[in-house]
């Protein structure tokens, strides 16, 4: 049986971007009709920037749906990293469209994990065993996203959590140096404070003092000019200052150690995937030691990890791709 076209609006609305986009959607198949992608902190509000694509792109939608970063709680979200507070209900008022649904971005992503193909993963570990069961996404970028897909016997139901914001934990003496770092300086140290865009500079920062190392001015000019978290990471990868390459290599080891807590939490039999904007550019770094040695490491049950295949996920329209599917899923 032929599955019903809907045209949907579709977003992901990020800490630091927003991309908009009108899809035509039958099932898991998506064609594009128009795209934009918008600074999230140049708006006064998401209803701006709706209105500024609905002016540059004819939708004639009647369906939406919106992956937001931050949690989502009968159609309401306050945004975690922008000044925002989203109400699904106001949104379809204010733009006229019939159904619109808010979505935390990562149960999004997880949504638009079954619209990919092949190529749009990097597999780290092809696992063993039996693949079927729950499954796993977690993504790093302005801030830290977690999600689950309960396995219900026929397909993956994606739901949101806020793993995020759990305590980080130390598991080591300059981790236990890094969590006293940063205790001074937050009332809660969660593992988005280090291993999210932020994370990074966190942890040069503690790098430098704990190393009594100080910045070279053509970092500091270099990160005070542009995204500090980018000019850290480039300066690794080029292995141009000592203390970068082992902020980096330390950010990539603790993405690995909180993967693996999620998918135990999760028992993620079915998989584990890394989403967000930061592993695809320092996907060398996650093809090395540091990520697995630190997913794995979680004692006797090692070998429960060891079964789970675990993925990167290359296409960074994966929340956009899940919020249209779950936009063309709404009933009128």
């Amino acid at each position: 049986m032929m599955q019903q076209t809907r045209v949907v609006l579709a977003g992901d609305i990020g800490g630091t971007k927003t991309r908009l986009a009108v899809f035509e959607v039958a099932g898991t198949t998506l064609k594009t009709a128009a795209e934009a992608v918008y600074a999230s902190g140049d708006y006064p509000s998401f209803a701006d920037i709706v209105r500024q694509f609905l002016t540059d792109h004819a939708c004639g939608c009647d369906r939406a749906c919106f992956g937001v970063a931050g949690p989502v709680r009968q159609g309401v979200c306050e945004t975690t990293n922008l000044p925002w507070r989203l109400v699904a209900a106001d949104l379809g008022r204010t733009l006229d469209i019939a159904r619109v649904a808010l979505l935390n971005d990562l149960e999004a992503n997880a949504w638009g994990v079954r619209a990919l193909d092949a190529g749009d993963f990097l597999e780290l570990v092809t696992g063993k065993g039996h693949s079927v069961g729950n499954a796993a996404i977690i993504a790093a970028g302005t801030g830290l996203g977690e999600a689950g897909m309960y396995w219900d016997g026929t397909q993956h139901r994606p739901f949101a959590t806020e793993g995020g914001h759990t305590d980080f934990s130390p598991g080591n003496d300059l981790e236990t140096a890094l969590l006293r770092y940063l205790s001074k300086r937050y009332a809660h140290v969660s593992w988005e404070r280090v291993v999210s865009g932020p994370g990074l500079i966190n942890i040069h920062a503690f790098l430098r003092e704990h190393r009594r190392d100080e910045t070279p001015p053509w970092l500091a000019e270099s990160m005070h000019g542009g995204d500090p978290a980018a000019a850290i990471s480039e300066a690794a990868l080029r292995e141009q200052d000592e203390i970068c390459v082992e902020a980096l290599d330390l950010f990539v080891h603790l993405y690995g150690v909180e993967a693996g807590n999620l998918a135990l939490k999760m028992m993620a039999a079915g998989g584990v995937y890394v989403g967000g904007g930061i592993a695809p550019k320092i996907i060398d770094k996650f093809q090395g030691d540091g990520f697995m040695q630190g997913f794995l490491a979680k004692g006797r049950m090692r070998p429960l990890l060891e079964a789970m295949r675990v993925q990167v996920i290359l296409n960074h329209r994966t929340a956009l791709y899940g919020s249209a599917i779950f936009a063309a899923s709404l009933a009128l």
